[in-house]
């Protein structure tokens, strides 16, 4: 397992934009093996929820309440993972965790205020 890192969490208000960024060491290298990249959150009080998710060479899936709103893309060249995260609600609030295959990062905290 790697140790993944995440960045770009922050507070924003109802509405506004915040993109996330996840350094994930030996992703070009495991391009080939097919391992399943994703975004995770886990708002408080409340299970680690599924944000969005992709394996390469495959349609990226949505939950329901971030489709049309968030956009995962991977950059495979910098070993690196985005969650641009738009029009954001309250609901968005919550730690959010990147994951490789079975690495996690330990998270970035999401604020967003009314």
């Amino acid at each position: 397992q790697v140790q993944l890192v995440e960045s770009g969490g922050g507070s924003g208000h109802v509405g506004e934009s915040l993109n996330l960024t996840c350094r994930c060491p030996g992703m070009s290298e495991l391009v080939s093996t097919q391992q399943r990249v994703g975004w995770y959150r886990r708002a408080p009080g409340r299970e680690r929820e599924l944000v969005a998710t992709n394996v390469i060479g495959s349609n990226t899936l949505y939950a329901p309440f971030v489709k049309g709103r968030f956009t995962l893309s991977r950059d495979n060249v910098k070993n690196t993972l985005y969650l641009q995260m738009t029009n954001l609600r309250p609901e968005d609030t919550a730690a959010y965790y990147c994951s490789l295959g079975t690495s996690w990062g330990q998270g970035t905290q999401v604020n967003v205020s009314a």
